[in-house]
Formats: C-alpha cells, sequence, structure tokens
C-alpha cells in the first residue's frame, strides 16, 4: 500500500455526449471536440482518428511533448496539441473520466479561456461513479527551477486540498505589471475565479508569430493582446486576469499527474514546462507510477 494515497471522493464523468467548435489558434484549421462519458479508472483520454480507427491519447504527463508556449501530447502515433486549456476545464470541474474525441490535433482557441469547456461541460452533467478518486498528499517540499523561474509544492496546511500561488513578474519597460494571485482549488472557485481567465500575448509577440506564419487567423477579439497602452480593442475580465490565466495553466498542467494532487503549490514565472517537470518529480518522490524511469 502507498503510504501517500488517500481516496477522498468518488470520481466522476459526465452524463452525455457535448461538442465544442472553433478554430485552432496556432494552426488556423477548424476543429470539433466531442466529450463523451468514460467508464471509472479511465481517466481523461484524447482520441483521434487514424485510418478509420479512433487512437487513444491520455492525458499524461509521460505523453507531454517538449513545444514552446503550450502543452501537447504525442501518444500511439498521433499526438493533440494545445491541451492546457480542456485539460483544466475537466480537472477543475473533478471530472475525472472523459474520452475527448478531436477532429484535427489542436485544440480550438474559442475565446482563449476554459471557459466554453466548462459550459459545454455542465451542460452534459456531471455525475458520480462507484469507484473513488486516488488523490497524492505531498509529505515534503518538491522544488524545480531554472534562472528567475520556479515552481514548488509543500505539504498541505489544509489537508485534502489543492491551494496555487502564483507570481507573475515580467520586469519593467513591460505593459503587465507584477501580478500575484492565491486560490483553493474546488469545481466553485475554479468555475468563477479561473476558468473564464484569457490566453495573453504582447504585441511584439503576436507579430513576431504571425510574421513566421502561425497564428495567422487569430484577432484581438480571439485573446488579450498588449501594447504599451493595454489591451487592444479588448478589455479585462478581471483586473488581474493576466496572473489568473497562469494560474489555470498551472491546473492543465498538473493535471497530467493523472491523480488529484493535495498541498500547497507556489510558482514565480513558471510556465509548462517546469510545470511538468514538478509533476514528474512528484510522481517519482511518492512512487506513484512505475512508467516513470521513462520520463523522468
Amino acid at each position: 500500500m502507498n503510504p501517500h494515497l488517500s481516496y477522498n471522493r468518488t470520481q466522476q464523468t459526465i452524463a452525455s455526449t457535448v461538442t465544442v467548435a472553433g478554430f485552432g489558434f496556432w494552426s488556423g484549421v477548424d476543429v470539433t471536440l466531442e466529450f463523451r462519458p468514460a467508464p471509472a479508472e479511465t481517466g481523461l483520454v484524447f482520441l483521434r482518428t487514424e485510418k478509420d480507427q479512433e487512437v487513444p491519447i491520455p492525458a499524461d504527463v509521460q505523453y507531454r511533448q517538449e513545444v514552446p508556449r503550450r502543452t501537447n501530447l504525442h501518444a500511439n502515433g498521433t499526438h493533440v496539441d494545445m491541451v492546457e486549456h480542456v485539460v483544466a476545464a475537466l480537472t477543475g470541474l473533478e471530472i475525472d473520466n472523459c474520452f475527448i474525441w478531436a477532429s484535427t490535433s489542436e485544440m480550438p482557441g474559442v475565446d482563449g479561456s476554459s471557459m466554453p469547456f466548462v459550459n459545454a461541460l455542465l451542460n452534459a452533467g456531471v455525475v458520480n461513479q462507484d469507484n473513488m478518486r486516488q488523490a497524492i498528499t505531498i509529505d515534503s517540499t518538491i522544488r524545480v527551477a531554472e534562472n528567475d523561474a520556479w515552481i514548488e509544492v509543500r505539504p498541505p496546511k489544509t489537508p485534502g486540498t489543492m491551494s496555487l500561488s502564483y507570481q507573475l513578474d515580467y520586469g519593467s519597460n513591460v505593459p503587465i505589471g507584477p501580478q500575484r494571485f492565491s486560490i483553493d482549488v474546488c469545481p466553485s472557485s475554479f468555475q468563477n475565479e479561473l476558468a473564464p481567465a484569457r490566453t495573453f500575448v504582447l504585441q511584439s509577440e503576436a507579430d513576431q508569430l504571425q510574421a513566421s506564419g502561425r497564428g495567422l487567423r487569430v484577432t484581438t477579439a480571439d485573446l488579450l493582446v498588449f501594447d504599451e497602452n493595454g489591451p487592444v480593442n479588448n478589455s479585462l475580465r478581471f483586473e488581474d486576469e493576466c496572473v489568473r490565466h497562469k494560474t489555470l495553466d498551472m491546473v492543465g498542467d498538473l493535471a497530467l499527474a493523472g491523480t488529484d494532487l493535495h498541498g500547497d503549490f507556489e510558482a514565480h514565472r513558471t510556465g509548462h514546462r517546469l510545470n511538468a517537470e514538478l509533476v514528474r518529480q512528484i510522481l517519482f518522490r511518492h512512487n506513484f507510477s512505475s512508467t516513470l524511469a521513462d520520463c523522468a
């Protein structure tokens, strides 16, 4: 028996199939997602149709690909791209088992947040299942860092909870000032405080991406683009929307553990790669998976 594991709630799936459509922010390709109910112990599994067969891609850290600015997964000869907002929506609502069929590789960017996925999943309905959900309780501090970016987790002050704190600081001469946000994650707090927070980018970064042929279909109406005066042709949903979105990304990345994580997480300027590395360290330290030797 693993002494770090506990079982605090029942597993959940959705009651019916529901779809979300849009286009990929990177590729510009139209895409339809189909969220489907899944049996207990399935986990979150993306499906791609290849040669008339549905190929599974589990939302698991061992299948993560290293790419800039997003979280991609590759397994069984196929891949899905920019999955973090989809996975965050499912995990934030405590939906543990779900098939996510995608008509093409990149997830729809929709409005740059998780809210369209949350709304669809709530419309489908969330239902309890017979099996209990596993959780790892952090027993000692784990920290990963690179230059001035870092993320760490400590044992939870409040047992059975996940607490997230993010410090955003891009330095001087940047239109996005320092921001800090903290939250105890549960379905209601995720839905109200994190899910609406949108992807953001500097105008200079957007120009560079489009000059390289990426993001050509995206406009300032689709996400937050910042110039020296603030958001371009858009308005903030929260005064600190940028740091909330980085915290949203943490939810999606930490979900690649494949289990609930009970601990107090604190991050400074971290991104998808360091988030994933912390997940690997957590699983390794707590003896959660025998497959970690391949990816740690």
